[in-house]
């Protein structure tokens, strides 16, 4: 018989090992490299194996979608952030670095191109001792008065032909 690893001729019995969940009969010099398999008994089918207490990970409380929307980016942001940065005599570069973030970043923000995120929208904030955000106006906030009940059939007008 030949080891499974080597190759090389197995005089007397081989050992039985395991590599990676595969048994193998390897040579003495090979017996090294896995575990010596014992053996086994099979489990009973009737005996099932104790079941691990399974914790149930905590649920953080979920902010109501509609709280979110209340407060908004303002319109003008982009101008805003760009005034708060001249008027400290800083370049792009400069906010981005003070922030921690790219300078690409800084400019696509300053063309609106991109609407910053949230993080990147505080950064700022602090940095430049500026307010982007507002809160949403009466009319917007309407939307909040919703029952919970309320259906797609409630919000949908359907046109008839």
């Amino acid at each position: 018989m030949q080891c499974e690893i080597c190759g090389a001729e197995i005089h007397g019995t081989p050992i039985t090992v395991t590599i990676d969940n595969s048994e193998l009969q390897v040579c003495p010099r090979c017996a090294q490299y896995g575990k010596p398999v014992d053996k086994r008994t099979p489990v009973s089918r009737k005996i099932s194996p104790v079941a691990r207490a399974v914790q149930m990970p905590v649920k953080k409380p979920q902010k109501n979608f509609f709280e979110i929307l209340q407060d908004g980016l303002v319109d003008n942001y982009e101008q805003i952030i760009r005034d708060a940065r001249e008027a400290r005599d800083w370049s792009q570069e400069e906010l981005a670095e003070q922030i921690k973030e790219k300078a690409s970043l800084i400019r696509k923000i300053e063309r609106a191109d991109i609407v910053p995120e949230d993080s990147v929208r505080k950064k700022i904030e602090r940095t430049l001792n500026i307010k982007l955000v507002e809160k949403a106006s009466a009319t917007e906030q309407e939307v909040t008065s919703f029952k919970m009940d309320t259906t797609l059939g409630d919000i949908v007008k359907i046109k008839r032909k």
